[in-house]
């Protein structure tokens, strides 16, 4: 089979995270094979077609751009192959569109394979029945002096309805080593990388089988040895993570507040409806997260907490349930509110309700708690974002039909 001496990513500012390990894991394996980037698919062509292939890694409201480069570059004659959430959710429809070759879930192991020469005959590199282990594949690239947040965990086992996540990354929680945290945080500290941050779908949870359930013994353990290391800032329950409400206990906050350099917890609510609560799959309700908010302020912290606006399913009483709980906690215990309106993701139970639409009320009262500096997110962009996703659903099935 071909095998490629030149793979270049196609980059842009939401894929950064996930492709550093794929590049960490290209680079520990294979010496002879150049590791390129580019933000201008122009730029690709001056390469070989030969023996180059282009790798795309994108978001649902990215799927008409892509679709256009991956013309662009087909006819030029070069290997194109994806990966990502939109490509796990919909992999046939996006080898219909020209790609070559298509990566679902997982990636490491499979980009590996496929610069090994192993191809698919279904043209499909599965990495979700085929899940990695995080402590085989590095996530950073020292070599290239690729530094980013350390992923300590993948895997949720919750089944939220807006989330691509466990579809994307498995339901089964698999968390990396310390050991191999420490490790990778020294060399970073050797690189006058001295703020560590952390990637995973819930950081008080790290450790524990269930990826819920708390485990202060275990993040005592970790924070103390990466601090030991020469790290100077520690940042753990803030971006790129956030915390569920279930796994916040004073046992683990007061664990946590000995070690890092911010006094606020990122906290999932996503709604102050339990009824909205229920449709979403949070696995939750609103006293939950009340208590969550309880905890962190006896301890000290307060909450950016995390809510989405504009499911096209919800009523004028669940909106004004979350405007008045949002109100109560603002003032009770002094929440920051981080606003995101509902994307329609693919491969989620809730792909096809329609995209988020903002009425004026929400308008209204968000702008409101923005006018006081409590407010903050992408809510507006992601308005105009969500209907972009909800074509790109479309858009893909349409591409795929017509090809």
């Amino acid at each position: 089979m071909e095998k490629f001496r030149r793979l270049i990513f196609r980059t842009n500012k939401h894929n950064r995270y996930s492709i550093t390990p794929l590049v960490g894991a290209i680079v520990d394996k294979f010496q002879d094979v150049e590791i390129l980037e580019t933000k201008n698919v122009s730029e690709i062509t001056q390469y070989p077609v030969m023996d180059t292939a282009v790798a795309f890694s994108f978001m649902t409201f990215d799927v008409e751009s892509v679709a256009e480069e991956v013309k662009f570059l087909k006819e030029k004659g070069y290997t194109v192959i994806a990966g990502g959430p939109h490509t796990t959710a919909m992999p046939e429809d996006m080898l219909k569109i020209g790609l070559d070759y298509v990566f679902i879930g997982d990636g490491e192991e499979n980009i590996l394979e496929f610069l090994d020469g192993k191809r698919p005959e279904n043209r499909i590199f599965d990495g979700i029945s085929k899940r990695v282990n995080l402590n085989d594949f590095p996530p950073i690239c020292e070599k290239k002096r690729l530094f980013m947040p350390i992923e300590i965990t993948r895997g949720c086992p919750f089944d939220c309805g807006y989330c691509q996540t466990p579809r994307l990354a498995g339901k089964i929680v698999r968390h990396r080593s310390i050991e191999q945290i420490v490790e990778y945080e020294k060399i970073s500290v050797k690189y006058k990388k001295t703020v560590a941050r952390f990637i995973t779908p819930n950081a008080f949870g790290y450790g524990s089988k269930n990826g819920v359930t708390p485990k202060p013994e275990i993040v005592d353990e970790l924070l103390f040895k990466v601090k030991s290391v020469g790290v100077k800032e520690i940042y753990f329950g803030t971006f790129p993570s956030d915390v569920r409400p279930e796994s916040v206990t004073d046992e683990m906050v007061k664990t946590v507040k000995k070690y890092v350099n911010h006094d606020y917890v990122v906290l999932g609510a996503q709604s102050g409806s339990d009824r909205i609560l229920q449709i979403l799959r949070r696995g939750h309700n609103v006293e939950k997260i009340e208590e969550a908010l309880e905890i962190l302020a006896q301890n000290g912290f307060y909450a950016k907490v995390d809510f989405i606006f504009g499911f096209p399913f919800e009523t004028k009483e669940d909106v004004e349930l979350t405007f008045n709980f949002i109100e109560k906690i603002v003032q009770k215990y002094n929440a920051k509110i981080h606003a995101h309106t509902f994307m329609p993701l693919p491969g989620t139970p809730l792909s096809n309700v329609g995209p988020g639409v903002l009425k004026q009320y929400h308008y209204k009262f968000l702008g409101q708690l923005a006018s006081q500096g409590i407010l903050d997110g992408y809510w507006l962009k992601q308005e105009e974002l969500a209907k972009k996703a909800f074509r790109g659903i479309q858009n893909t099935q349409i591409f795929a039909s017509n090809s």
